[in-house]
């Protein structure tokens, strides 16, 4: 069977499902023979999570050290003073 499940298939093998996903690594579940879902151990998830959290750059982080980035817009205060509102 390999790593591949038809929907119907891995709906009536939950079970086998998720001790393949532990033992093997994940799962592709297909619908129309198209890949629709993805089953992972929890291992698996939590290690992928914390590698996406790693990525992430939070924005203090971002703003402290994209100064080059920064440096090529030209930020300019719109001299515009609104308009006189007659509140009689």
């Amino acid at each position: 069977m390999g790593n591949t499940w038809q929907v119907q298939e891995a709906k009536s093998r939950f079970s086998e499902l998720i001790e393949r996903a532990e033992k093997e690594g994940p799962q592709t579940i297909t619908r129309h023979g198209k890949p629709s879902a993805v089953v992972v151990s929890m291992a698996e998830y939590e290690r992928l999570e914390k590698a996406g959290a790693e990525e992430k750059p939070n924005l203090i982080d971002f703003l402290l050290t994209s100064g080059p980035i920064l440096d090529d817009f030209e930020i300019e205060r719109d001299k515009d003073v609104g308009r006189e509102i007659n509140l009689d």
